[in-house]
């Protein structure tokens, strides 16, 4: 019973140290999906080998979708015209990254790996994807480019005939802070909450049951330790979000801020059904590419940041979770029960996922009667102000 009481404890320690900046992440999140225009974004990824990539890895930093979320969208950006160099770009630096799993990695570690994280996520992207377009003999002008200018509000009107200035006219923006909100709440954290708190559980029980110096012998440091977790963690499905308070636990323990970093890194942007459907996506020399590039840059990241901290003098373990103490205890128990009141119909939709075999909460919507939109191709000829 102590175990329990003690793996319970050190959860919650967690939750309320990040609460706060879930809730700013998922705020962040669901003004992206609106103000950032899909088209705009396949208008830059089509073009140039080397610009179209680093284009490709900034615009996928700040969207918060995990390894298997980002392949839908990935796929509809390689439609559009993407090449695959930048498709590439965007499937690493997109679930290696994310205003969500920035802000808890800021409560949970520190500012430097909150620095660290996106930073080698962008490198290791823009690596990537210009050594996929090098490589690849396919000419960009043989690729069919099919904008998709479908409304971020709703299906107001024609995804390919209705430009984006059309949606700025007849969308206030009250409309776009509701749409936002609610897709945050639904969507957003509907597909991260249990995960979130599957990492959480993880977390409370590497902190409760493994002893400190048996992570500090083999994981405290040096080129083993990043391949130790770069092994783990390629396999493991576990979005960036989740990954945060099981990377926070290791350093607590005695992991190097280097080896964890390899965790962040590889865990959130690869697993076992991800790496299937990327096959098939970029096919057998761009996953290829994807996975080495991906495992050369995380360990040398990982090398990297142990240098800098320890150059510094700074101790990861001794720093991590100090941004947290920053928010008042009061407001951290709001923003814990805010997040666990917002958890409720994610978690019984994923509970009763992995026991039915559903693959997600946003496939129970769909299957409740909210239909997706329509293809461009089925979608209305006319723009008009929603009823």
């Amino acid at each position: 019973m102590e175990i329990v009481i003690s793996i319970f404890r050190e959860s919650w320690h967690l939750l309320l140290e990040a609460s706060v900046y879930i809730l700013f992440g998922m705020l962040v999140g669901g003004l992206l999906k609106v103000f950032l225009n899909p088209s705009f974004v396949a208008d830059h990824l089509g073009k140039g080998k080397i610009s179209s990539v680093i284009k490709a890895a900034l615009f996928g930093i700040p969207i918060p979708l995990c390894s298997c979320g980002v392949l839908p969208a990935a796929a509809s950006l390689k439609r559009q015209g993407a090449n695959n160099g930048a498709t590439t770009a965007f499937l690493i630096s997109t679930p290696e990254s994310g205003v969500d799993s920035m802000a808890i990695t800021y409560a949970l570690l520190d500012p430097i790996m909150t620095v660290a994280r996106p930073v080698s996520a962008f490198v290791t992207a823009v690596a990537a994807g210009i050594s996929e377009n090098l490589l690849q003999t396919q000419k960009e002008e043989d690729w069919n480019r099919v904008i998709d200018r479908s409304c971020p509000i709703d299906n107001c009107c024609d995804g390919n005939e209705c430009p984006p200035q059309e949606h700025a006219r007849h969308h206030t923006f009250a409309e776009k802070l509701w749409s936002g909100l609610k897709f945050a709440v639904d969507d957003l954290w509907g597909d991260l909450a249990g995960w979130f708190f599957a990492g959480l559980l993880l977390a409370g029980i590497i902190a409760a049951l493994i002893p400190q110096d048996l992570m500090m012998q083999y994981l405290g440091g040096g080129l083993h330790s990043m391949l130790i977790m770069l092994l783990v963690g390629i396999p493991m499905y576990i979005c960036a979000t989740a990954s945060t308070p099981v990377a926070a636990a290791l350093i607590l323990k005695g992991v190097s801020p280097g080896a964890a970093l390899v965790f962040l890194l590889v865990g959130p942007a690869t697993n076992v059904t991800s790496l299937s459907v990327l096959f098939g996506l970029l096919g057998k020399r761009a996953t290829a590419i994807y996975l080495v590039m991906l495992s050369l840059f995380a360990v040398l990241s990982g090398l990297v940041l142990d240098i800098i901290y320890s150059g510094l003098g700074i101790s990861a373990r001794a720093i991590a979770g100090q941004a947290g103490e920053v928010i008042p205890y009061w407001l951290q128990l709001i923003g814990a029960l805010i997040v666990i009141a917002l958890s409720v119909k994610p978690l019984y939709l994923f509970s009763r996922g992995l026991f039915s075999g559903q693959a997600s909460s946003s496939e129970e919507k769909d299957e409740s009667g909210n239909a997706e939109a329509p293809p461009a191709e089925n979608a209305r000829t006319e723009c008009k102000a929603p009823s």
